[in-house]
């Protein structure tokens, strides 16, 4: 990935368009001499950078372990085909982020972007099942060196309204690596394969980046 392409500033640019207005109305409240107004918005200011927050993370070694590519807790994990794999059962553990998770989202595993494929969908709230078949979603098909498949699902939420994804078809990514983000809660899948060892359970929080959630064989 070229220096223009990284996205490691600590807070990220799609933030900016939030943020920047909100320092500047709050600025503006506080020349004024208008507290009750200053206040609330150095709250709301605070509270939007702090969301878009992008933390460096150091990805554990370990060859074979799929990492987490979401913070947040998981909330499913079943047997389930991706809509990249059709007729391929896989392991399928899902991760709901709520609004004080790290939203940017990671490369659960090193290797080739070979297909991503976003479809519309509804807005429901990311912790109900039917959201991750009716959501809006981005769906990425990671090829690993010894010709595993790995897949990585952003959904939408309820308050989420748009996924942003930094990577593009063809391209390498490390373990760890940044591909993208969801705004303001949502939910992550990861479909491994089934022989796949599951190192969570229901109800483990995870970091993205650094928590590993299964071990392929």
């Amino acid at each position: 990935m070229s220096k223009a392409d990284r996205h490691d500033s600590f807070i990220v640019r799609e933030g900016l368009p939030f943020a920047v207005p909100l320092f500047l109305a709050t600025l503006t409240a506080f020349w004024a001499g208008i507290p009750w107004l200053a206040w609330p918005l150095l709250f709301v200011t605070l509270f939007v950078a702090w969301f878009f927050r992008n933390p460096e993370r150091r990805a554990p070694d370990k060859p074979r372990q799929i990492i987490s590519p979401a913070d947040g807790k998981v909330i499913r994990i079943e047997e389930a085909i991706s809509e990249l794999q059709p007729g391929q059962p896989s392991l399928k553990i899902s991760i709901f982020m709520n609004v004080f998770n790290v939203h940017v989202n990671r490369s659960p595993c090193p290797g080739e972007i070979v297909s991503i494929r976003y479809r519309e969908g509804k807005f429901l709230s990311a912790n109900l099942d039917k959201a991750s078949a009716l959501n809006e979603r981005n769906t990425l098909l990671i090829r690993t060196d010894d010709g595993r498949q790995i897949v990585v699902v952003q959904i939408a939420g309820l308050i989420a309204r748009r996924i942003v994804c930094w990577v593009r078809e063809g391209i390498k990514v490390a373990k760890g690596e940044r591909l993208g983000l969801i705004r303001f809660g949502s939910r992550v899948e990861v479909f491994l394969p089934l022989d796949s060892t599951c190192l969570v359970k229901v109800g483990d929080k995870v970091r993205a980046g650094e928590t590993p959630i299964g071990e392929t064989t």
